[in-house]
């Protein structure tokens, strides 16, 4: 495509942009959870204490202590791992009031700036934490003692040990900040001035010299936004060991290139900067592009530009660890969210590949083709490569120079199968936060992912292999995990108490992993739930174990077939609404409501006539209408009386909710019925029927009370030719049914 041809470019981004959310249509839940139903359930805990505070954002999570760490504005709790709300510790560490003084004399907010919101808690040792706070604009640190065991109950911060906080804590709370505590040594990504426009990947505190990434050049770092930070092993030699820094910024390129990159960068750990280039600065700093984007069959890719968190998920090998990256796009154009996984084998390649150079008439970046000084630049000293080099300061003047004006590599990482695992357009959301959770099921292991959204739900998603490179994305749950809806700040997996915790600016929530039971009270709806931490045990669908020796568990995450799995057990469904009565009045209208477990089958409705075999299937034509709610009969005739069956379909199997007999009355019985109430009995004369089949609404009209038959009768039946619209129908009807299910306290006299 030819930059001189604006509008045909925009026309073909738009084109392909209405493809992608029309292919990539967002999945339904098959269980979704308002909060007051997620209550309900008592598989969720919510920070219940109050506290003058707000902006809960950092979590640590310590499984040896059986605590959470959390930090806020002015306040730093340990909270208990099983029940956020039992025995909380609390310490309250504002800012001193001189110094929010200061601070709003310096034009900042006295609530949302000026206070000391806390932005890293590290394990120091096994006694004590690290922890730093804005500090009202002046950053601070200290520790914290939280005991040797969880049986000490002990937390506490220590006065004597405060210190300064700059290059490890930011000045202003609303700008992210990332850390790592190794070997009593803190790097953190972090913008390190008053005014926020230093941004460093910084090194402090321990036995080695302060380092820093080099100031105020755009090419290294150009105004990021800062959000993960991992140590990764290269090999099992320790010296190669490198940090890798997971952030965004603002693109250098040109004006019709994406404003913003995702970027992941690295360091090693035993960097010592340059001999007389780059004193005190990094010498092995290298970043590369993360790429995540939709491919298109004209070449033109859609971009999710915007990495707003990162999981990494350890496996066996922890060299080589999987990467989960959650992305956005917010243009004027397009937007929406996905979801991309990388492998450390490709980023590894990149990094080892050709870097970046701008040359040409147009100075455009281009791969580096000239002679790579040795050692390569990025490379680690004393190890696997360079055994011979203790430190950064014996290399070479020529690669420090190099590294300083070539910190960016050429080939950006891409990836898995090049594509996004899940991706989310037309929807009112973007994911947040991502969390992922390794679940045995009993055909295969399966990564369950949560994920965060800015609404302050919860997605929980699993995403199933199928012919070639395609998937099957699952969307098990939705839940609203907040009374008042905010972003997800923060979330962390507990694997083994099976608890998600759930951080936002309002507070904290803790929930179980898995509600079996929501998905339903039989076995076909447990396994068709898919869900990996369910199975049907014989009786109810509850957890999964691997190591369960019953031979009753059914479960089958992979196909979902109830029919392999729930024979014997099928017949077990509830019956409940099977065979239910309902009466309509010739010429009204009557709504036959069925609403399945699960959103994600789909309705037929079926209708058998009396003293016949033939089942006719309805499609929404003429009087008949289909809902989500159940069927809407329009201008009811004596011909509709019948059995409907309301079937639903999911996964290829198929079974009754409900059935329905709808008994249609005459309407000229039924205006004398109600015109004559001393005479009811005349009511079934008029319409031949089963016996009995009146025998309700018979004894109903029968009763003296006519204002109550009135208010039964009312949204049922309209005399003839009555200027009576169907939508009011409806809506009467509804109105009816809310009278029965809620009487007045008159009418329950009555």
């Amino acid at each position: 495509m030819q930059p001189q041809d604006p509008l045909v470019f925009a026309c073909v981004l738009l084109t392909f942009y209405y493809t992608i959310a029309k292919e990539t249509s967002p999945p339904t839940p098959r269980v979704q959870l308002s909060f007051r139903e997620l209550k309900s359930s008592n598989t969720a805990h919510f920070l219940s204490f109050l506290l003058n505070t707000t902006d809960y954002r950092i979590l640590l999570k310590d499984e040896d202590h059986d605590r959470m760490y959390v930090g806020s504005k002015d306040y730093i709790l340990s909270l208990d791992l099983q029940d956020i709300n039992r025995e909380p510790l609390i310490i309250h560490w504002p800012a001193k009031q001189q110094r929010i003084e200061e601070c709003v004399l310096a034009g900042k907010d006295s609530n949302g700036e000026c206070g000391n919101f806390i932005r890293l808690i590290q394990p120091w040792n096994r006694t004590h934490l690290y922890v730093c706070g804005t500090g009202a604009y002046n950053p601070v640190c200290t520790y914290i003692n939280r005991g040797r065991k969880a049986q000490d109950y002990i937390f506490y911060l220590d006065p004597d040990r405060v210190e300064s906080g700059k290059g490890k804590c930011a000045y202003d709370p609303k700008l992210d900040s990332v850390s790592a505590l190794v070997n009593e040594e803190l790097y953190s990504g972090v913008y390190i001035d008053f005014m926020g426009t230093d941004a460093a990947i910084f090194r402090a505190m321990g036995k080695q010299a302060a380092m820093r990434t080099d100031q105020y050049n755009s090419r290294w770092l150009n105004d990021p936004a800062f959000v993960h930070v991992q140590l990764i092993p290269d090999s099992a030699e320790r010296n190669d060991d490198k940090l890798y820094f997971f952030f965004r910024e603002k693109s250098t390129d040109s004006p019709h290139s994406p404003s913003i990159h995702s970027r992941i960068g690295r360091v090693c750990l035993n960097d010592d900067g340059g001999h007389c280039c780059l004193v005190n600065k990094w010498s092995t700093f290298l970043k590369a592009r993360l790429i995540c984007s939709v491919p298109g069959a004209d070449g033109i890719e859609t971009h999710f530009d915007e990495l707003q968190d990162v999981f990494i998920q350890q496996t066996q090998d922890n060299k080589n660890p999987v990467i989960y990256a959650v992305f956005s796009a917010t243009g004027s154009v397009f937007k929406g969210s996905a979801v991309c996984v990388y492998s450390m084998a490709d980023i590894r390649t990149v990094f080892n590949g050709p870097f970046a150079h701008k040359e040409g008439p147009n100075y455009q970046w281009m791969p580096y083709t000239g002679k790579i000084p040795y050692p390569r630049p990025g490379t680690c000293p004393g190890g696997t490569f360079t055994p011979s080099m203790k430190s950064t300061k014996d290399y070479p003047d020529e690669v420090i120079n190099f590294m300083r004006t070539h910190p960016i590599m050429y080939n950006p990482v891409y990836p898995v199968h090049r594509q996004p695992l899940l991706v989310r357009t037309n929807v009112n959301y973007k994911f947040t936060t991502i969390a992922v959770d390794q679940v045995d099921a009993s055909d295969g292991r399966y990564e369950v992912l949560f994920l965060g959204t800015d609404q302050g739900t919860v997605q929980k998603v699993i995403v199933l292999p199928k012919d070639d490179l395609e998937t099957e994305e699952l969307l098990l749950e939705e839940v609203e995990v907040f009374k008042v809806p905010a972003p997800i700040r923060s979330m962390k997996i507990s694997s083994k108490r099976q608890q998600l915790y759930v951080a936002s600016m309002s507070g904290v929530t803790h929930l179980a992993l898995h509600r079996c039971d929501v998905y339903g009270e039989a076995c076909a709806d447990c396994c068709l739930a898919r869900d990996p931490y369910c199975a049907w045990d014989g009786k109810t669908c509850s957890r999964y174990s691997s190591s369960s020796k019953r031979r009753s568990r059914r479960q089958d995450v992979r196909h979902g077939n109830p029919m392999r799995q729930c024979r014997g057990y099928n017949s077990n469904a509830s019956k409940n609404g099977m065979d239910a009565a309902q009466y309509g009045v010739e010429g009204s209208s009557a709504f036959l409501e069925c609403q399945p477990r699960s959103p994600q089958a789909s309705i037929k409705w079926i209708l058998q006539k009396d003293n016949s075999d033939r089942k006719k299937e309805l499609r929404s034509e003429g009087r008949f209408l289909k809902t989500d709610q159940g069927l809407l009969i329009r201008s009811l005739q004596l011909l509709d009386t019948g059995v409907y069956h309301c079937t639903a379909t999911e996964n290829n199997f198929k079974h009754t909710v409900m059935r329905v007999r709808l008994h249609v009355l005459s309407a000229e019985a039924v205006t004398a019925a109600l015109l004559h109430p001393e005479a009811p009995v005349a009511l079934a004369s008029h319409h031949a029927g089963p016996p009995g089949a009146y025998d309700d609404l018979v004894q109903l009209l029968s009763q003296p009370e006519m204002g109550l038959i009135n208010q039964y009768c009312q949204g049922y039946w309209r005399p003839p030719g009555s200027a009576h619209s169907e939508a009011k129908d409806l809506q009467d009807q509804k109105r009816a049914r809310n009278r029965r299910n809620h009487p007045t306290t008159e009418e329950l006299q009555t």
